[in-house]
């Protein structure tokens, strides 16, 4: 009896194991079955998360293998300048005059020589150690030090320099150097990642990393050739001469200058993401020849230019989109004029490539050699012609008109004739007097120029809206010559309800200005 209750039991026992078994593997089943997708998914996301860390490793180390390569490549500069004594006296007339000598109870103490110290960095372009740096790094110095990222230091030399583009050459004894490959600039797009190599504030080989921000910025107060690549990529001072490359580790600008927010346009506070470099074409171009001949010889035409506008486009006979730069003067006896340019032609080709704007045709002229003809399309009072310009050498960073003055040209030193048509005149809210060799002398115009003055303008007018504003000089209304106040009245009342296209001439300088009616 106990045997077979114990084997009842046993049975039970079994019975219940199994059933409890099949009953875990059909709620397993189940379980399996109704969760079956979020199994799935979640073996997914950690897949996925997998992948996404090995991509962001794959893609940091990208970065800091190209930022390994490169880096090697960057120097610093140390200069030292002498400020001589004589020249302090001279820059500070108080020190040779006796009445300051007796206000301050006897001779003033001499000046003595000052020893100025810069920093900044430059870019190996050549294992031979050729070094691409800023003139602004090297501009009179005494003494040079490079330093490698190996720990070396090397006593520099100044091969040549290019005040125009802010680019300078350094040559230093060393072989077997590391260096970095040029990029084509143009080719580089905005938006495009980039990074900015330098000694910002004596931190040796520094890395930042940003995008290129703009291309072809022109900016006032900077140097007097200018095509920079603008770039958020932090550079502060020290960072002049450094290098900018693009994600395959090519150079594509040599950084050059700083926008501050507490100093104005390059000067010494601190980054705010607005930084400008040469582009490496420029650069290149600049060195080649320093390298070559120790100086720089850029093609000249002599002609001042002016983008075209809309308005513009439209007064000159252009077709709709169609771009190019406007020959606003000429500057007399020099290239543009022999050739037979004149002031109103817009020129929409070079060599048959296309211009697209005032600085690219200037970007295209100073990229030939003196002595080089080039072909320009034109298009004179609507109809399209060709013309061949021998180019010469460009003048240094000086205004066209004291290159005018050396050269003999563009003064008239004849007594202004007085045809008696002299007063004031108005129209389209400008108020206008005839201009008078006195009014030209006060408005650096030149004394042969004949035309009226702005005296006032309606603020509220298309005039002011235009640009129109007090001491501008007026010569043309729709290309006929204003002589006096009487012409301009004549000639804008002739002009009715259309736009009209004002020749103007401020501080020297040519252009036009289309005013719309009211």
């Amino acid at each position: 009896m106990s045997q077979v209750i114990q084997f009842r039991r046993t049975t039970a026992i079994l019975t219940l194991i199994a059933a409890s078994i099949g009953g875990g593997l059909v709620a397993a089943l189940a379980v399996a079955t109704h969760s079956k997708a979020p199994v799935y998914v979640t073996a997914r996301a950690a897949d996925t998360k997998d992948a996404n860390t090995q991509r962001v490793t794959q893609l940091s180390n990208s970065f800091a293998d190209i930022i390994e390569k490169a880096s090697p490549a960057v120097v610093k500069i140390s200069m030292t300048r002498i400020i001589k004594a004589s020249d302090q006296q001279q820059n500070n007339p108080f020190m040779s005059d006796p009445f300051f000598r007796q206000f301050f109870g006897g001779p003033m103490a001499r000046p003595r020589d000052q020893r100025e110290q810069g920093l900044g960095s430059g870019v190996i372009v050549s294992g031979s150690g050729y070094i691409l740096t800023n003139n602004h790094v090297v501009e009179k110095a005494n003494s040079l030090k490079v330093s490698l990222s190996d720990g070396r230091d090397f006593t520099g030399k100044v091969v040549g320099a290019d005040p125009q583009t802010d680019v300078a050459v350094v040559k230093i004894n060393a072989s077997n150097l590391p260096t970095l490959q040029f990029a084509n600039s143009d080719g580089a797009r905005v938006g495009d990642l980039c990074f900015a190599i330098g000694n910002p504030f004596g931190q040796d080989h520094t890395v930042t990393m940003g995008i290129v921000s703009a291309k072809g910025r022109k900016l006032e107060g900077g140097t007097y050739i200018q095509n920079f690549i603008q770039t958020d990529a932090a550079i502060n001072p020290g960072n002049s001469g450094g290098a900018l490359i693009n994600a395959r580790g090519e150079l594509i600008g040599m950084n050059t200058m700083i926008l501050t927010g507490n100093s104005g346009f390059g000067g010494e506070g601190g980054n705010i993401g607005i930084g400008f470099a040469v582009p490496s074409n420029m650069a290149k171009q600049v060195m080649d020849q320093i390298m070559k001949t120790g100086k720089v010889s850029r093609g000249y035409m002599g002609v001042s230019l002016q983008p075209v506008t809309p308005e513009l486009a439209q007064q000159f006979g252009l077709k709709t989109g169609e771009r190019g730069a406007i020959v606003a003067d000429v500057t007399p006896g020099a290239p543009g004029s022999k050739a037979g340019l004149k002031s109103g032609d817009v020129i929409t080709a070079i060599d048959g490539k296309k211009v697209e704007g005032s600085d690219d045709l200037t970007m295209e002229v100073i990229s030939h050699s003196p002595g080089n003809t080039v072909t320009l399309d034109v298009i004179r009072n609507g109809e399209p012609m060709k013309v061949s310009v021998t180019l010469g050498q460009r003048p240094g960073s000086v205004d066209l008109r004291d290159w005018n003055k050396r050269n003999g040209q563009g003064e008239n030193n004849n007594e202004e004739e007085d045809n008696g048509n002299t007063g004031n005149a108005s129209a389209r809210g400008i108020s206008v007097e005839t201009l008078t060799g006195d009014l030209a002398q006060q408005l650096n115009v030149p004394a042969n120029t004949r035309g009226v003055v702005v005296d006032e303008v309606d603020e509220s007018s298309p005039a002011a809206d235009a640009g129109i504003g007090r001491g501008i000089v007026i010569t043309a209304v729709d290309r006929k010559p204003v002589s006096n106040a009487q012409d301009f009245k004549r000639l804008m009342s002739q002009a009715q309800n259309k736009p009209v296209l004002l020749t103007v001439n401020q501080g020297g300088q040519t252009g036009f200005v289309v005013v719309q009616p009211k």
